[in-house]
């Protein structure tokens, strides 16, 4: 590491870096080059991550914040400048489905109201919160690159999970919005994106995805069907989607959501 150097010299933060997309996602922009800020509330978690990358031959620190207190993203993005003195890249990362807000097996109106609030909070606002932190950094700088983590429940009804769709529905408009913003009142070199994942398996769908057995749940098969690639997404899939996001190569490229997806998002099912 780096593997190469595309992003060399830039400094990147990605929320929910320790998680396993986001986990990725940091491991590969320290392969290219890009030093990498863990952030989340997990200070174990950051650090044994951070610990990964440096092993790789990466560098790396940890940055504990909670997505949704703007006070403790405000004193984690003075000490990233203190360390680094830049922010380059933003990877919004942290996010994820909450279980009191699924309604599987019952019916939508049993679903509490507050557990709807938390998911649309979770991912929504844990988005919106630390772009208004980070994002300001690279305004004032004049340059930057938002990645914000978009779904196939934005795109296409996808049934038991109404706060989680709506919450990333909202990050798609964020990201139209902020492009848009960004670019008419700091110029061309702050860019707004996000990518859409199909279906992968992480530690908060396994338990929907996957029998204890190991063999797929009914669901699972019905994802998988409906996938004209045959399969859920590796992690490391999203990865060159996210370095392009990042370089140079998609300098003219704001306000777009990529799926990658194995074409789910595209596929009729007939």
């Amino acid at each position: 590491m780096p593997v190469n150097g595309t992003l060399s010299g830039r400094t990147a933060v990605v929320t929910g870096g320790y998680g396993v997309l986001g986990a990725s996602i940091a491991s590969g922009l320290a392969a290219s080059g890009a030093r990498v800020a863990i952030l989340g509330r997990r200070r174990e978690a950051a650090d044994a991550h951070v610990a990964t990358i440096r092993d790789a031959g990466g560098e790396a620190m940890t940055l504990v914040a909670d997505v949704l207190d703007r006070q403790a993203l405000e004193r984690a993005s003075e000490e990233l400048l203190r360390a680094w003195g830049r922010v380059d890249i933003l990877v919004n990362a942290a996010g994820g489905n909450v279980q009191r807000a699924r309604n599987d097996n019952s019916s939508i109106f049993d679903v509490p109201i507050d557990a709807f609030e938390e998911v649309l909070q979770l991912n929504l606002h844990g988005t919106v919160v630390p772009t208004m932190v980070f994002g300001k950094v690279m305004a004032e700088a004049g340059r930057g690159c938002v990645i914000n983590i978009s779904s196939m429940a934005s795109i296409r009804q996808l049934s038991g999970v109404l706060g989680y769709s709506v919450a990333k529905t909202g990050i798609d408009s964020f990201t139209r919005w902020m492009a848009v913003e960004l670019a008419k009142k700091f110029g061309d070199g702050l860019r707004v994106n996000a990518i859409a994942p199909g279906f992968f398996i992480s530690s908060q769908n396994r338990k929907v995805m996957i029998e204890e057995d190991g063999s797929y749940t009914a669901r699972a098969r019905r994802v998988v069907d409906n996938t004209p690639m045959g399969r859920f997404g590796r992690p490391e899939e999203l990865l060159g989607v996210v370095r392009w996001l990042c370089s140079d190569d998609a300098s003219f490229v704001t306000g777009a959501i990529i799926p990658v997806d194995g074409g789910f998002s595209v596929a009729s099912g007939v």
